[in-house]
């Protein structure tokens, strides 16, 4: 599962990397709604929502499907510019049918990557659009509704809403941060330019790789829990960094759209980088047997052999070889071995990044 951005062909210079104030304020928009995925941000969290007007925080609210759980693509400027002013112009250039389509993307999940038809020209897209924003709330709903009659009347009443975050809280979190992004974005570039675009991919996260396609290209591909594809050909590729971000790692591959990557900077990824979304699959399918849960209590406890093991459990030795089979493939084992003896254990720091419970289980 990831997302492949074809770059076969793309020259290097087509290939950017710049901080966002529109971006960036997307993602802090996203924080302020969704403040349990950013624990490290609390403060910043607490101090902004109580200097909000009650009036700014109703047409937040009002708005948040732009940001909440999907991050709208208008809000992920291909083209990063110095300020808020101008990439707010950039994005009044783009035609309705285009901006309303992005902007209600909680109505095309399903068909982002292959396209979905505009609302503003589809009747059975319009009534689906309807349906999903009044399961939000009427606020959202009557929003839409306005949106889909009078889209001018409503980007305005957007940028206006953009505008007033900026001087209420915007602005001076982005002179805090901008400094760090460029300082981040030169460094990528940097890279790029002297070391070649592998070494700047891999210095973007873990969670973003360089690979061949089969067909002889390149690609870069971002680990999600999501699959889709895009293409940067006769256009180009931009990464974003953002102090907002973590731990979320943003793909925007929505078809006739300039591809764009954001990604978190000073996130706290462990030693060796994050795993892939493939090994956690493996880690959780591990120890989600019933037999290798209660195994994991003699593993995290200590060393324990294959016969310790088959004689604790009441199971036969090749048996006890299998599970410990599959809780090696997934990485979730230490070995070592003692004369003609070998050892095995659960590695628990490994095991409390799936998750305090299980591990609080286990031990308990």
């Amino acid at each position: 599962m990831s997302v492949t951005i074809d770059i076969t062909g793309l020259p290097h210079e087509r290939i950017v990397f710049g901080p966002s104030p529109l971006a960036e304020l997307g993602a802090a928009l996203h924080v302020l709604s969704e403040p349990g995925h950013h624990a490290r941000l609390h403060g910043w969290v607490t101090s902004t929502s109580a200097g909000l007007k009650p009036e700014l925080a109703d047409r937040l609210h009002e708005a948040d499907f732009l940001w909440r759980s999907a991050r709208s693509d208008i809000l992920l400027p291909a083209r990063p510019r110095e300020t808020l002013a101008e990439e707010l112009d950039d994005l009044d250039t783009m035609p309705d049918e285009q901006y309303v389509a992005a902007a209600l993307e909680i109505s095309c999940a399903s068909q982002y990557g292959t396209g979905a038809p505009s609302p503003l020209v589809d009747t059975a897209m319009r009534e689906r659009v309807l349906e999903l924003a009044a399961a939000r709330g009427p606020h959202q709903a009557a929003f839409v509704r306005r949106m889909l009659t009078d889209p001018p009347a409503v980007r305005a009443w957007i940028r206006r809403l953009l505008e007033d975050c900026d001087e209420a809280f915007f602005a001076e979190t982005w002179r805090r941060v901008r400094v760090q992004l460029a300082a981040d974005a030169r460094h990528k570039t940097e890279l790029l330019r002297h070391k070649g675009l592998a070494d700047a991919v891999a210095a973007v996260s873990s969670a973003v790789s360089l690979q061949e396609t089969g067909t002889g290209g390149l690609a870069v591909v971002v680990d999600k829990l999501t699959s889709g594809g895009t293409s940067a050909a006769g256009t180009g590729l931009t990464f974003l960094p953002t102090a907002f971000g973590w731990p979320h790692l943003l793909a925007l591959y929505a078809r006739d759209w300039q591809p764009v990557v954001q990604y978190p900077v000073g996130s706290p990824e462990p030693s060796g980088g994050a795993p892939s979304v493939e090994m956690v699959k493996l880690r959780l399918e591990a120890v989600a047997h019933p037999m290798r849960m209660r195994m994991c209590r003699s593993l995290a406890r200590g060393s324990y052999t294959t016969g310790e093991l088959a004689d604790t459990y009441g199971i036969t030795a090749p048996e006890v070889s299998r599970h410990l089979a599959v809780m090696r493939k997934a990485g979730l084992l230490t070995t070592r071995r003692r004369g003609r003896y070998v050892l095995h254990q659960l590695d628990v720091t490994l095991v409390a990044r799936l998750g305090s419970d299980f591990l609080e289980g286990v031990l308990r």
